[in-house]
């Protein structure tokens, strides 16, 4: 089957960027001149998908305002003739067909793709964290897909990481395949250096089979009392076959305020405006 929707989680409260996401969400952050978020949505439709489904939380609502019509704004745009702006403007609210839904509480980000069920249904399905922003040729979503097409099952993305870092992430139990592909024969949240499986850890980026539902209602809290995502592709373990794939590309946690700075300034150089001038100015600091 077909994957035809992509789920984004952003219910987070953000609070590593405190105090500016006591009102702002995080993931309307600046990415150069687009939110974080935007560069999430974009690599959905470059990847082929249109039907998203957005996760919030009660202080988001600038994000279905972004990506809402701004009447007021087109018809200002409009009548000072800037007809670049104006055209930018209307195709940003006319990306995809945006659905949200509203985590009434913090309870993790497993629970957070469970509130996507009745909208997904029985169908494969994507889910992409806005925080991890990766630059790369082909979208990474559509990397996946690929993948996915070739073995029809959940397909998880994974990234090498040095071993003092297993702690910050779900690392996979891998056994190779071929190329950059590993069947994963198990998966653990944020374990000690010394009982991590492996030096892969999975990064924001996911398809996943409709069977993950059922797994996430039956999953007990884990760390920080929370449902873990990662806890439920455990259990789904048991009854599907599942891969984890070594994207092509380059990933910036933008999820800490140091991510964001590195993503904001490796963005901002390969801007053919402001590159040059920026690496110049940065040239006196180094």
């Amino acid at each position: 089957m077909k994957v035809r929707k992509a789920v984004i989680t952003a219910a987070g409260r953000g609070t590593r960027f405190l105090p500016i996401t006591k009102a702002q969400p995080k993931e309307m952050l600046p990415l150069i001149n687009k939110p974080l978020i935007q560069h999430t949505v974009e690599e959905i439709i470059n990847s082929g998908i249109t039907q998203i489904v957005v996760i919030t939380a009660q202080g988001k609502q600038a994000i279905e305002d972004y990506f809402d019509r701004s009447l007021e704004l087109e018809n200002a745009l409009e009548q000072a003739g800037k007809t670049n702006l104006l055209k930018e403007m209307r195709e940003l609210s006319s990306l995809a067909d945006i659905v949200y839904i509203r985590q009434k509480e913090q309870l993790g980000l497993g629970h957070a793709v469970l509130t996507a069920k009745d909208i997904i249904g029985k169908e494969p399905f994507a889910v992409l964290l806005p925080d991890d922003i990766i630059d790369s040729k082909s979208p990474v979503l559509k990397q996946m897909i690929s993948v996915y097409e070739q073995y029809q099952t959940n397909i998880i993305a994974v990234e090498r990481i040095a071993s003092q870092d297993t702690v910050k992430y779900g690392i996979i139990e891998p056994k190779k395949i071929s190329g950059h592909i590993h069947q994963v024969l198990g998966l653990i949240e944020k374990p000690e250096p010394a009982q991590a499986p492996s030096n892969l850890g999975v990064v924001g980026r996911y398809i996943l089979m409709p069977e993950i539902f059922d797994a996430l209602e039956v999953t007990p809290p884990g760390k920080n009392q929370e449902i873990q995502l990662t806890d439920a592709l455990q259990l789904l373990l048991k009854q599907q076959t599942m891969y984890a794939y070594e994207f092509e590309g380059v990933r910036y946690d933008t999820g800490t305020p140091l991510g964001w700075l590195k993503a904001t300034l490796a963005f901002a150089l390969k801007q053919s405006d402001i590159g040059q001038e920026l690496r110049e100015y940065l040239r006196q600091f180094l």
